[in-house]
């Protein structure tokens, strides 16, 4: 089986996620060396192994898009994986990551603090039918995994935004480049059509991109043995004209606390928003507008893990067609 040809999304996402759990259990001054392991470094690499039962593998973003109106190996968009990431992390109690996509260009603080602000307490039902991450129970997770309610669960912040229609809007460049200089930053995912990319920062009009389209072997494990680690790491990356990039992205930012999320939005409004209203990319607004439905809270869904549905990967998909993402307001 292999996801070459559609995979490179769900891949990008991993990537994104991957880096907001270093910043959540190693701190963002983390840096890899090879053949050195922490105890938390390794957890987070079986988060993302190519195994049915990792939380954030490969098999369940396919099928936790299932939900989200794609079947499995079927091209994502950045929308589309933002959401299925955000499903997932409700699922994965030893990082009580709260995820939080903002929808419609606009980033409500109110909203993200009544989320961030939640304990995650699962319920009988949830408890009973206990989702698995590799091997290990919700019972178990809970028991010795878990650290005790914190008051602010730490965020990952999703923004999807479709910056023009078939190619990036020129007015937005500035914009868009002083995302990467924010101290809060995960990068964003986005790419060329049909060819996604994790972009992690700029020199001059150029993005620097971390590449998914490398296929290799999935990563096995051998007893007690430590993980392989080489190939969830890459040592050169690489670089594309930021004109070139596909306008449908998902920028990420990590905030730990509450004073580092404060310190997010006020940067925000200085650097990206400030001056050029005309041409920002989202808002940042205090309270959910008035004619908006109530902020719900989500939940995990009631059941027991997403079972992988297993297709014929090796079938000819060059034929196939791919959108870039769900419909956006243009701005």
């Amino acid at each position: 089986m292999s996801d070459q040809g559609w995979g490179c999304m769900l891949r990008c996402g991993q990537m994104m996620l991957g880096q907001a759990l270093i910043c959540r259990h190693l701190g963002r001054d983390w840096r890899w060396k090879s053949a050195v392991y922490d105890n938390d470094y390794t957890k987070i690499l079986q988060l993302f192994l190519d195994k049915k039962d990792s939380c954030y593998s490969i098999h369940q973003i396919a099928q936790m898009g299932v939900s989200e109106g794609k079947s499995v190996g079927q091209w994502f968009g950045p929308n589309t994986v933002a959401q299925v990431l955000k499903k997932l992390a409700l699922f994965e109690d030893w990082s009580s990551l709260a995820i939080h996509v903002a929808m419609d260009n606009t980033v409500i603080i109110d909203d993200i603090k009544k989320l961030c602000r939640s304990a995650r307490q699962p319920t009988p039902s949830q408890v009973t039918n206990s989702f698995l991450c590799n091997g290990v129970s919700a019972e178990q997770t809970s028991a010795r995994s878990r650290s005790p309610a914190l008051p602010w669960q730490p965020l990952m912040l999703i923004i999807p935004l479709r910056l023009g229609l078939s190619e990036l809007n020129p007015v937005y460049t500035d914009c868009l480049k002083a995302c990467f200089t924010l101290r809060q930053s995960l990068g964003m995912i986005g790419g060329k059509p049909n060819h996604a990319h994790y972009f992690i920062g700029y020199v001059g009009n150029s993005l620097v991109y971390l590449d998914p389209h490398t296929t290799q072997p999935a990563v096995e494990l051998e007893g007690n043995v430590p993980i392989p680690d080489s190939s969830f790491h890459c040592t050169h990356p690489s670089r594309m004209n930021i004109q070139d990039l596909d306008p449908s992205i998902a920028l990420g930012f990590f905030c730990q606390d509450e004073a580092d999320f404060a310190d997010l939005c006020e940067n925000m409004r200085r650097l990206i928003i400030g001056q050029k209203t005309q041409n920002a990319m989202f808002e940042v607004v205090q309270s959910r507008p008035a004619h908006w439905p109530p902020y719900v809270l989500p939940t995990r869904p009631d059941g027991t893990k997403t079972d992988f549905t297993s297709l014929d990967y090796e079938q000819d998909i060059g034929d196939r067609q791919y959108d870039s993402d769900e419909e956006f307001e243009i701005l």
